[in-house]
């Protein structure tokens, strides 16, 4: 029997009472291990401590997860973020590099929210650090208040690109729904990705590597919650779980015939 791939499942560094943790949400490796049929691996945010390439040569993809934290905005030339902003420079340390590293080693990459906006910054794009408060804009934010069925239900369409990735995952649909969950966004778009997927306001919601050798999506929302519930969610994290699996076979291959 083939082994199931592993999955490098990005954390943040948080603090739970006295201690520094490095934690991630139920839901993101639920994803991985339900809907991508993989082994998840919690990454922690250790900065230079792991370099890049021993994590690439661990892991068979990468999920690049969401977060209460924003991207620090000197890492896009940005203004300095207002008071009370979160950030996590431990997390930006470990996910930017390496980010772009498994990129260019043709690791398969999913990116999540946060991690959708990780991979704009690490392609030299910026972003908006409060949509809602940036005209032309809807305001993309959850209600703190409403329940979390409420919160991450579907909430807009967005309008996927002709013969994208996404497009071809939804079975050639032209519009889906998705939740929203996200104060910032998207400003300009990074060097070398494709826009997948565009929000009614015409804030990107997803995009994708140009000529990427390996699978390297990344949206806005958030597709791991309940994804067995949604054909689209599905098949974004099946693609992605089939990519891993791809690239831990030539890794298996290319061993056996050292």
């Amino acid at each position: 029997m083939a082994r199931k791939p592993l999955v490098g499942v990005t954390a943040d560094l948080t603090q739970i009472g006295a201690h520094a943790s490095h934690t991630v949400g139920d839901k993101y490796v639920a994803a991985i291990v339900d809907g991508s049929n993989a082994l998840a691996m919690v990454l922690p945010a250790l900065g230079e401590r792991q370099a890049a390439a021993d994590v690439l040569d661990a892991v068979d993809g990468l999920l690049f997860t969401g977060s209460y934290s924003n991207v620090e905005p000197r890492h896009y030339g940005g203004e300095p973020s207002q008071p009370g902003t979160k950030h996590d420079a431990a997390r930006d340390a470990t996910t930017l590099p390496l980010l772009r590293a498994a990129i260019d080693a043709g690791v398969p990459v999913l990116a999540v929210c946060r991690g959708f906006q990780e991979l704009n910054v690490v392609c030299g794009g910026t972003l908006h650090q409060r949509v809602h408060e940036t005209p032309g804009f809807d305001d993309h934010r959850e209600d703190d208040d409403a329940s979390l069925e409420t919160q991450y239900g579907p909430a807009h369409a967005v309008r996927l690109t002709p013969g994208g990735v996404l497009h071809r995952l939804a079975g050639g649909k032209d519009e889906v729904r998705v939740n929203s969950l996200h104060k910032q966004g998207i400003a300009t778009l990074g060097a070398g990705l494709a826009i997948e997927a565009v929000a009614p306001d015409g804030l990107v919601e997803a995009v994708s590597v140009i000529g990427a050798r390996a699978f390297a999506l990344a949206v806005q929302w958030h597709p791991e919650w309940r994804q067995a519930q949604d054909p689209l969610s599905n098949a974004i994290f099946r693609a992605f779980g089939d990519a891993c699996r791809a690239r831990r076979q030539a890794r298996e291959q290319a061993a056996a015939h050292a």
